[in-house]
């Protein structure tokens, strides 16, 4: 099989992408933005104006010696957040990126536990950063923007700007070892299974390389991001990758927004997770029967799946209204972070849109493998990229086994926890997913499970079913309780997690507790009350017997009745 890909620079560090990407293209505007929603201007970065903010700002965090030393950023996706990441990164302090809308006390711990001595975050989370500053030794707190009497970003950047100004050399001096660590990324809050993973400068560096060669072909010159920038996902595919290809990234307002910003921006190809396709499609769809033009919609499809099978191509034309929705421009999504469904992605391709499906994992940088315009393999997540050996292990007679991996892109391990770091890789050094799956002699992967009991919501949050469990097991009258993602039939962005319960008969009796479902409801909205809100329970199921075990007495998951409605 033939594949054609292009040819990507391996960097050596964080400085260098930026210097060589700006060097080559000064005037290409790499990220845009409104500074308000309703704002008509558009600001506009170029590479040149992109290494010239780094460079100032890193200058100014080197004279601070955040060298090597622990930040935490906590904010939305901004040019400010892109900016302060750079910088840390290009002048090797440790980014500690963590997802704002996380409790305090859970922004507290990880903080604590992660070692960080700087906070840089959005001004709207003051609260949640005074708690942080209570419970915490830190040497600094830096807001993103001006609305706050904290030493500001833009204070940073102003005093850096005047010491290179000033001849200041210390920036382009500054020497970062490659293998040295980039980032800590927590999957969840310290308090459960969750784990700071740490990636050095080569794994981020190695797998966006790879991610351009194999995707830079189906993007044209404009995205508009809308993932959250602490995710591995939104930070190395969407920030880096725009960098290297190069493309103009404009940074939504919210989802909220992006109708109208997908209208006015006119993108050609965009970053998702499959939460979002879905609600598109879904719209789509929605729209179409209340026209009363499914059938004729249905018609059109089929004749033009005919046309192509005889190399004539007129979707742009025959879907120019579907097309539109989008702003027109698009023809690639690039999808990952949770499953799709295969009719999602033959419905947009019969419109026009080439959904490129892909699989990864925060301890892999996390590309692994991604289908592209040369290889698309139905059913699959793609061809694994060039820099990992991908290896099978324990195939049953299907040839599915564990999904291992090994490469430049694979994590150092898990931070201040060698024990979950040893068991993490085998024994020949391949990194253990924990993904059940199968591999074709072209390196073409197949999921077709999921090891560990991670869920995994369809816009892309990471959920441990633990966390939870540990909570409401301390419930009197919890006897047993399972934590899932529940299944709607009415699509993924209906699922909820539920916590089914399996309750002490005796407890409810000696107590004189008759309506035992109201008892547990009751214990669940007290959780759900201080919980991170994508973690919160969304449905109560109390069972009449036991879950199934086997004979070890572990319950057995993958035997339980996931459907809601």
């Amino acid at each position: 099989m033939k594949k054609t890909y292009r040819k990507n620079i391996e960097y050596t560090s964080v400085k260098e992408l930026i210097t060589l990407n700006a060097t080559n293209h000064p005037d290409t505007v790499v990220f845009s933005y409104r500074n308000k929603p309703s704002d008509e201007e558009v600001i506009e970065i170029t590479l040149s104006q992109l290494l010239s903010d780094v460079k100032a700002l890193g200058t100014e965090l080197i004279s601070l010696d955040l060298k090597g030393k622990h930040c935490a950023v906590i904010g939305k996706l901004s040019y400010n957040w892109i900016r302060i990441y750079l910088s840390l990164l290009s002048v090797g302090a440790v980014v500690v990126p963590l997802d704002r809308d996380w409790t305090a006390e859970e922004l507290a711990s990880t903080v604590e536990f992660a070692d960080c001595e700087y906070v840089f975050y959005d001004s709207d989370l003051e609260k949640k950063v005074s708690v942080i500053e209570e419970s915490c030794s830190l040497r600094g707190i830096v807001c993103l923007d001006e609305k706050s009497e904290r030493t500001s970003l833009y204070d940073l950047i102003s005093r850096g700007a005047e010491a290179v100004a000033n001849g200041s050399t210390a920036f382009d001096d500054c020497d970062v070892d490659v293998f040295s660590v980039a980032k800590i990324v927590f999957t969840s809050g310290t308090t459960g299974k969750g784990k700071g993973v740490m990636l050095t400068h080569k794994n981020i560096l190695s797998d966006v390389s790879c991610a351009v060669e194999y995707i830079a072909n189906s993007c044209g010159d404009k995205s508009i991001a809308v993932l959250p920038p602490h995710h591995t996902y939104g930070s190395v595919i969407n920030i880096f990758g725009h960098i290297c290809i190069p493309a103009n990234l404009y940074l939504s307002s919210g989802l909220r927004y992006i109708v109208k910003e997908l209208k006015s921006e006119k993108p050609t190809h965009l970053v998702l997770v499959p939460l979002y396709l879905d609600t598109f499609y879904r719209k789509i769809w929605a729209t179409i029967k209340d026209r009363g033009m499914e059938k004729m919609m249905r018609g059109m499809m089929k004749t033009s799946n005919a046309l192509r099978k005889k190399g004539i191509d007129l979707r742009r034309q025959m879907f120019s209204s579907v097309l539109a929705s989008f702003g027109g421009r698009v023809t690639t999504v690039i999808c990952g972070g949770a499953p799709i469904s295969e009719e999602i992605l033959d419905d947009f391709d019969t419109w026009g849109i080439t959904i490129l499906n892909g699989y990864g994992i925060t301890e892999c940088s996390p590309l692994i493998s991604v289908n592209t315009e040369e290889h698309r393999a139905k059913g699959s997540v793609g061809v694994a990229i060039r820099c990992d050996d991908v290896f099978i292990a324990d195939k049953n007679e299907d040839g599915e086994g564990e999904i291992r991996v090994k490469g430049p892109n694979v994590m150092k391990g898990y931070y201040k926890n060698p024990e979950a770091t040893a068991e993490a890789f085998d024994e020949n050094g391949y990194f253990r997913t924990g993904d059940f799956g199968k591999m074709d002699e072209d390196r073409v992967i197949f999921i077709t499970g999921r090891l560990k009991n991670l869920i995994i919501l369809a816009n892309g949050k990471n959920v441990y079913p633990e966390e939870i469990e540990t909570a409401l097991c301390a419930v009197p009258g919890v006897l047993e309780i399972i934590v899932y993602e529940g299944e709607s039939a009415r699509g993924p962005e209906n699922n909820v997690i539920v916590a089914e319960i399996f309750p002490d008969e005796e407890y409810f009796k000696k107590n004189g507790i008759e309506d035992v479902k109201e008892y547990m409801k009751n214990a669940v909205d007290e959780y759900n009350r201080t919980a991170t809100p994508y973690k919160k329970i969304g449905l109560v199921k109390v069972r009449n017997e036991e879950f199934p075990k086997n004979t070890l007495r572990k319950i057995l998951r993958f035997k339980l009745n996931k459907s809601i409605d």
